[in-house]
């Protein structure tokens, strides 16, 4: 194989001591990541701001400064915990830049009580330190309070203040002392490209060559990718803020130079939050009507309109959106019952259409980087982690969830971001469940089959815009009664019925919808060459052959998960997970390569059960018998009408074959395959019983199970590695690593009624020593079966999972757990 196959990623994308770097926008994030790139010693750096430094007018000059580690987001909270350990280091002219007065979150609502002993498990799962505490030590911890209606509140003493406009200094002033260049009063009005590369941004005061350009502009981000030809998908929104008038309970309680002592106060029932100002109480509410901001229609910071306003990301405070929250506000704190409101503002910041970051080089523009919808809480992690991406070709944390690459195509549109937004500002302290929903736009993408799914009356859960059939309804007669009964909170979004369905496909056959899986088409003459150079696994297999494999980064983290389908000597069909694999793919493909994503004009449906082979003999002349198509193998085909693309695997253990065609015939397809199945009693069978059995045979999920964080022998994926075959991206790092010490752990839980949902903490001798990855009940094996990162542990060992509070006992098994000689499969 020719070595110069594949370009590395460092050699032509990465920030060299030698790269001219501009960042545009001095706010937190400008900020923090000029320190942390000048740090990894990048000195070329210039930072460009349109208005005066230190306090240029954006959303960090208005910043409450609120600190919260705790997310349900791995990701966030590690970005979080980056913050706090920077900030709590950083201080101005003697003043800290942090104050670790601690976070208390109240419940007021059982049902908000039973989030915070969920959220308390997140924080044991990611390592931040919390407790659940009474009313009455909530009333300690905050006297001015009223309890009478206070169930309990959760404590994390680490949370904070940060004085966002004193730590971006601080770190402004540390780039500065290695080399960075931090200019005022320069307004970006263009950005030059020559052949696809960023090479220059263009301001009102002349014009800097650039190899890397960053976007930190915060709300403006939009207008900034415009520039570039990039889409940057965030939307603008107003938040109202205001401070009142000195309080009595107030005077001479708090030191004026750190402000605050009590903890930051969060009333989610009502959507409000509340902080100390010395002798004031500062009041934030999410309880408005989204208040969309257009960030083209934001007019540039300049002197003469600061007179009039102080900065332009503080818009006019709207009284008739705050007096609900005045009331609750006044219910809440009695003391407040008699102040009055100082100011107030509506200030605006930014929300992505899944609430998390936008962070990574644009696909559109080489050396063109985003770094936007980052607040004051994610700043210097997420800083950290885009100088290590710049700098060293990968970030040591996971960033999947906040890619740019993450959204598709149908996910990109003003309307869907407009809509999507709002809706995060909505629900930015509500009780989310982990399967919920949003309500619109939908559906936005559906299968061929979805006429027929509804028909069946599937109950539709939605991914990456799919509708997604969970259970239907017709097969509720086929429920056996008796099963154990569910909590309220793990019955959401779960029916019976999927238990009726996992049993069907382990007895008869189901057709499963897979048309949501990526499809990725990968052509050329170099194909071959390309996909062993990218992968950890042998692909180079006579056509027909399927393969499972992975992708790595540089450091052996496992990227993605794919299978590999070879049709014609250089045609190959790849299933991959996300937008963001077929981005990674096209960056290092040759020119003799051609990749495209056939997802959206194709369309696939799973044959799986004992039965499978009965149901789709009858339908084409091509043996399908398991000496005439074995396992892990692929056949272009007809069944019936349908011209198909057979491939002969399964995801639920069982006999049966993923079968692909174009999208115009897929509903002829289904047709094809109810029919010929009606004497064997096939049923259309949901995601719901696709996980329970996906999990029996302790397949991974990618993206939940294992991420760029892991490598394939920490996650148990160490058979689709081929270490004897050539050279391949990542495998320099799997020579050279240690001995694992966390493994990807199956466990079944003890009792035969008790279910967890994933995320929860994991306990080994009373300590937490991991958490849960996915989790659904087994209904073949009559337990819930929980995978989980923890340390090794043999097989028999006892564990404890924390499920909102209770310790629901579990059992380190051997995997798989179903099927372990693979019978079922290859019969």
């Amino acid at each position: 194989m020719r070595d110069n196959v594949v370009s590395p990623v460092r050699a032509s994308n990465t920030a060299t001591a030698d790269s001219r770097i501009v960042i545009i926008g001095a706010g937190i994030v400008g900020c923090a990541l000029a320190d942390e790139l000048t740090a990894r010693g990048r000195h070329d750096v210039t930072v460009l701001e349109q208005g005066p430094l230190p306090a240029p007018g954006g959303s960090t000059s208005h910043a409450p400064g609120l600190v919260f580690q705790t997310s349900p987001s791995k990701t966030l909270t590690a970005f979080a915990r980056y913050t706090v350990e920077k900030f709590n280091a950083l201080e101005v002219d003697g003043l800290p830049c942090f104050n670790p007065v601690g976070g208390l979150e109240l419940a007021t609502t059982p049902e908000r009580w039973a989030d915070l002993h969920r959220k308390a498990g997140w924080a044991a799962s990611w390592g931040v330190r919390g407790e659940l505490v009474p009313p009455a030590r909530c009333k300690e911890l905050w006297p001015l309070i009223d309890t009478s209606t206070v169930l309990g509140g959760f404590h994390t003493p680490d949370d904070g203040l940060a004085r966002a406009l004193l730590a971006a200094r601080a770190q402004l002033e540390r780039a500065r002392r290695r080399g960075a260049r931090f200019l005022d009063r320069h307004t970006v009005t263009g950005i030059e490209q020559q052949d696809g590369r960023v090479t220059a941004v263009v301001t009102d005061r002349g014009t800097f060559p650039a190899t890397h350009v960053v976007s930190a502009a915060g709300f403006w981000g939009p207008v900034i990718g415009r520039m570039a030809g990039v889409d940057v998908p965030l939307l603008p929104l107003a938040h109202q803020y205001a401070t009142t008038r000195p309080l009595p309970g107030l005077k001479g309680v708090n030191d004026p130079r750190t402000e605050a002592s009590k903890p930051i106060l969060r009333h989610q029932d009502r959507d409000l939050y509340f902080r100390e100002h010395t002798d004031r109480i500062g009041i934030g509410s999410y309880a408005h009507r989204p208040l969309p901001v257009d960030p083209f229609a934001v007019l540039a910071y300049d002197e003469a309109r600061a007179r009039a306003q102080d900065m332009p990301s503080s818009l006019p405070f709207t009284a008739e959106d705050w007096a609900p929250s005045w009331e609750d506000s006044r219910a809440l704190i009695p003391a407040l019952r008699d102040a009055e409101i100082e100011t107030g503002f509506n200030g605006v910041f930014s929300f992505t259409p899944d609430g998390m970051p936008v962070l990574g080089e644009a696909p559109e523009l080489r050396g063109f980087w985003l770094a936007e919808a980052v607040w004051v809480t994610h700043s210097a992690g997420v800083a950290k982690a885009v100088a290590e991406w710049m700098v060293d070709g990968h970030a040591q944390t996971d960033l999947h969830e906040c890619d740019l690459h993450r959204f598709e195509d149908a996910q990109r549109s003003p309307a869907y971001v407009q809509d999507r937004g709002a809706r995060q500002f909505i629900e930015v302290y509500d009780v989310i469940h982990p399967l919920q929903p949003m309500d619109h736009p939908r559906p936005l993408r559906v299968s061929p089959f979805h006429a027929r799914q509804r028909e069946l009356g599937a109950y539709f859960l939605e991914g990456g815009g799919w509708e997604r059939p969970h259970w239907y309804e017709a097969n509720a007669h086929l429920v056996v009664p008796g099963g154990p009964e569910r909590d309220a909170w793990s019955a959401r979004h779960w029916s019976p019925i999927a238990a009726a369905e996992a049993r069907a496909t382990r007895e008869r056959v189901a057709l499963y919808d897979m048309t949501p899986l990526r499809r990725l088409e990968v052509t050329g003459p170099g194909a071959l060459a390309f996909l062993q150079r990218m992968t950890t696994n042998n692909v180079a297999k006579k056509p027909g052959a399927v393969t499972y494999t992975l992708l790595l980064d540089e450091k052996g983290g496992v990227r993605s998960d794919l299978t590999v389908a070879r049709l014609a000597p250089d045609h190959f069909q790849v299933g991959a997970n996300s937008p963001a694999d077929l981005h990674w793919l096209r960056r290092h493909a040759p020119a003799d390569v051609h990749l495209r994503d056939v997802t959206s004009g194709t369309c696939c449906i799973g044959v799986w059960g004992p039965l499978a082979r009965d149901l789709v003999q009858p339908l084409t002349r091509d043996d399908f018998s398991h000496e005439g198509f074995g396992y892990f193998r692929a056949r272009r085909t007809h069944l019936g009408h349908v011209p198909v693309t057979a491939l002969r695997v399964s995801y639920v253990g069982e006999l049966g074959w993923e079968l692909y065609t174009t999208a115009d015939l897929g509903l002829r397809l289904w047709d094809t395959l109810w029919e010929a199945g009606r004497e064997h009693g096939v049923i259309a069978a949901g995601r719901s019983a696709f996980n329970s059995l996906r999990l029996e045979k302790g397949y991974r999920a990618w993206g939940q199970d294992m991420t760029e964080e892991h490598t394939p022998y920490e996650a148990g994926l160490g058979f689709a590695v081929r270490l004897d075959r050539g050279d391949f991206l990542g495998r320099a790092a799997l020579e050279h690593l240690p001995p694992p010490t966390r493994k990807l752990t199956p466990l079944l839980l003890d009792d035969p009624a008790a279910v967890v949902l994933g995320k929860e903490p994991v306990h080994v001798d009373g300590a937490p020593a991991g958490h849960v990855t996915s989790a659904a009940y087994g209904y073949t094996l009559g337990r819930c079966v929980a995978y989980a990162w923890l340390p090794p542990l043999t097989a028999g060992t006892a564990v404890h999972i924390a499920y909102f509070g209770e310790k629901v006992r579990a059992t380190v098994a051997d995997e798989p757990l179903f099927d372990p000689k693979m019978t079922r499969i290859r019969r």
